[in-house]
């Protein structure tokens, strides 16, 4: 797909969690164009067409190309996510430029998959479980741990994905009560002949990586979300 610049408007702003905000955006003059697992550049300063891009940060699509809206979710840790916190309200104008990557489009085995995802990163896995794309998967599993369950935010879209794949399987952890996502024990349950997909914060998609890679899964059966 052809990367486009996207005039929008935020719709909405939700902030269920002191740290962690949802965005809603809609396109103001042609309709968004991307595949599940892709991510965006926002940009919070005017564009000009007539100079370069201005700074931006990449946020991956948490909905659907089947939708007509765009959501992403950001955690505000750093200057330019603060800046977000702060400017983004309903009715703000901005620009957004998609799409970019290639998490999903790249050929894989759709018939033995696993999702694993520590908190914010099941965003870009939500954009692929949620469209009609989905369900062409056999049996999908997703391992998904947040910190603590104020964090899990996302139950409407897996319900939504159990009704596109009713052969879904969902292993949650909450960290305070069950402990952290075990790569080995995942590994135990699914071998090396799956195609493991793996989203979270950077730390946590290294060890997995490697812990796979250990564990005799070929290099094209694991798939990252570590365009950061």
């Amino acid at each position: 797909m052809i990367v486009k610049k996207y005039r929008s408007e935020v719709v909405s702003v939700e902030n269920p969690v002191a740290d962690i905000r949802t965005v809603t955006l809609r396109p103001l003059e042609k309709a968004y164009k991307y595949n599940p697992g892709q991510f965006l550049h926002l940009a919070l300063d005017e564009f000009d067409p007539a100079r370069p891009w201005p700074e931006s940060r990449c946020f991956s699509m948490q909905s659907s190309p089947d939708e007509e809206t765009i959501r992403i979710t950001f955690a505000a840790k750093g200057k330019f996510t603060a800046r977000m916190a702060l400017e983004l309200v309903p009715g703000k104008i901005i620009h957004v430029k998609l799409p970019y990557g290639d998490l999903f489009s790249a050929g894989h085995d759709t018939q033995k998959s696993v999702f694993v995802a520590g908190g914010t990163g099941i965003t870009p896995f939500l954009s692929l479980f949620t469209s009609k794309a989905f369900s062409a998967y056999r049996a999908p599993g997703l391992y998904f741990g947040v910190r603590e369950l104020s964090h899990h935010l996302y139950a409407a879209d897996l319900e939504k994905a159990g009704a596109v794949n009713p052969s879904f399987l969902v292993t949650f952890l909450n960290e305070e009560k069950d402990g952290r996502l075990d790569i080995r024990k995942i590994f135990s349950e699914n071998g090396p002949s799956a195609v493991y997909f793996i989203s979270g914060p950077p730390v946590m998609i290294r060890t997995f990586k490697a812990s796979l890679t250990d564990s005799g899964v070929p290099a094209e059966h694991i798939r990252t979300d570590d365009w950061e």
